[in-house]
């Protein structure tokens, strides 16, 4: 099988990537072994929210010494501190990717994506310089600043995009606050969420006053336990609406904010306008730990986009071998039922995620490996002993651990770079969880560093192959248009 393009990896960045390049009038062919990260995502879009603390010292510009770097910061301004690289540490995989690319695929996802998924927020300022601690920034250009979000423990976190579904959620200094907890979903106890919200001050200042009320809603009928997807499911009915209103009808006092658990519809993330209008209030989501509704949606609608815009899915196809002539990248090998298949192509971009999704892995023996295209991997040796013995530690609540920043480095093209600095192997580009250099979970920096990767990868795949837009984006686009109204064209294959 041959394609001008083979994406590897159904995340965010492989989903962006090939969506791109599609709209770009390139044949992409789209290679995993299964659905990507978004499920275990909040389905918001995080650029950067922090910096020092969990995930080790800042770059030289966040202070004179060690400790003062090592201190945890918020950052208001993502683009701004991206732009200010030397607050980054050495290796930060944006030192490379930019604000300029990081904007453009921030943009073009929630562009992609739809308004009524993601509310864009664009960088209209971009190249300025600036940002600070604990808030503060500096200059002009700036571009949009993080929202502040309650979580399913009533701790607050940073993102830049958020849903339409989590606007009214975002916390603001004086907000009044009700939140309701289901009582037949686990995930999301209110009496604490509400207490831990008293507690907090916000990020710059400020505080919220935040009340609990849990209602017994019956997401299916006689079952005590019903996780989010079950409770989203019930919500997508009129029914299910109807019951939940009945309960919270009354109980919501003049000037608060009804925040829910992040379930109100699956198919249908409008139900929380409905219910704001039927109670008269404002009505947000607080994001769950995994199967997250929000990011779910998120996933349904690019599964329907690559159908719509006919991107190849091969599903089920880890990618067991590679052939390289001449130093370049020409096919990969997918494992399949029966039969492996080839996958040949002009340009691969590798986007299978790190650790998490199995395509990075450490063993016992400290040998730690690129289990997709064996590329060599920065911040880890040779000597597996030395690295148990520096990338993990038993103090986990101690220094942050080095195996975090362990991946594939990458020049501005987003080639992946061997020990000398040089490319390791042609026809390839990374983008998202593979790259090295970032704590993602601790800076908030997870789907920033993916599109951002994207955005610049197919920038260098398409000057590669010497495509530009084509004609028939606008007829792509009607189809992809169509695609979120009717459901997924005949395109998916599984192997």
């Amino acid at each position: 099988m041959s394609s001008d393009v083979v994406v590897i990896g159904a995340g965010i960045a492989g989903y962006a990537a090939a969506l791109r390049l599609r709209r770009a009038g390139a044949d992409v062919t789209l290679v995993t072994k299964g659905m990507g990260g978004l499920a275990l995502s909040p389905g918001t879009i995080d650029v950067l929210g922090r910096l020092g603390g969990a995930a080790g010292p800042a770059g030289p510009g966040a202070g004179a010494d060690v400790e003062a770097r090592s201190a945890r910061r918020s950052i208001t301004h993502p683009y701004a501190a991206i732009d200010a690289s030397d607050l980054l540490p050495e290796g930060h995989p944006y030192r490379v990717i930019g604000r300029r690319a990081t904007a453009a695929g921030v943009d073009r996802f929630a562009a992609l994506v739809g308004p009524e998924l993601l509310t864009a927020r664009p960088d209209g300022t971009a190249g300025g310089t600036g940002t600070g601690e604990d808030g503060a920034t500096g200059s002009s250009g700036e571009g949009p600043a993080n929202l502040w979000l309650p979580t399913a423990l009533g701790a607050v976190r940073p993102t830049l995009l958020v849903q339409p579904s989590m606007e009214a959620s975002v916390l603001r200094d004086g907000g009044r606050y009700l939140v309701v907890g289901l009582a037949r979903l686990k995930d999301l106890t209110a009496d604490m969420v509400a207490g831990n919200l008293n507690r907090a001050e916000l990020p710059g200042g400020g505080r919220v006053q935040a009340r609990a009320l849990t209602v017994d809603f019956e997401a299916r009928a006689g079952e005590n336990d019903t996780n989010a997807v079950g409770h989203a499911r019930a919500l997508d009915e009129p029914a299910g609406v109807e019951q939940l209103v009945r309960l919270l009808a009354g109980k919501v006092r003049d000037g608060e904010t009804v925040l829910l658990p992040a379930v109100l519809g699956l198919d249908h993330p409008g139900v929380f306008q409905e219910l704001a209008a039927r109670l008269g209030a404002p009505v947000g989501e607080i994001p769950l730990v995994p199967p997250s509704v929000p990011g779910l949606r998120l996933e349904h609608r690019l599964d329907r986009l690559a159908s719509a815009e006919r991107v190849r899915v091969v599903m089920g196809a880890r990618v067991v071998d590679a052939r390289v002539e001449r130093g370049r990248l020409v096919s990969v090998t997918s494992a399949a039922a029966g039969r492996p298949r080839e996958h040949r192509a002009a340009a691969f971009v590798l986007a299978a995620g790190g650790f998490e999704s199995g395509a990075l892995t450490m063993d016992s023996y400290g040998r730690v490996t690129d289990t997709v295209l064996g590329l060599p991997l920065a911040g880890a040796g040779a000597d597996g002993e030395e690295n148990l013995r520096h990338l993990i530690h038993r103090d986990y609540w101690g220094s942050p651990q080095g195996l975090f920043r362990v991946g594939v480095a990458v020049d501005a093209q987003m080639r992946p770079l061997g020990p000398d600095g040089t490319a390791a192997l042609a026809g390839v580009h990374a983008a998202g969880g593979v790259l090295a250099g970032a704590v993602r979970w601790s800076e908030k920096s997870g789907e920033g560093i993916a599109l951002g990767s994207a955005e610049a990868a197919c920038d260098a795949v398409m000057a590669e192959l010497g495509h530009s837009p084509s004609n028939n984006t606008a007829a792509l686009e009607a189809d992809a248009a169509t695609g979120r109204a009717t459901g997924p064209a005949k395109s998916k294959e599984q192997d």
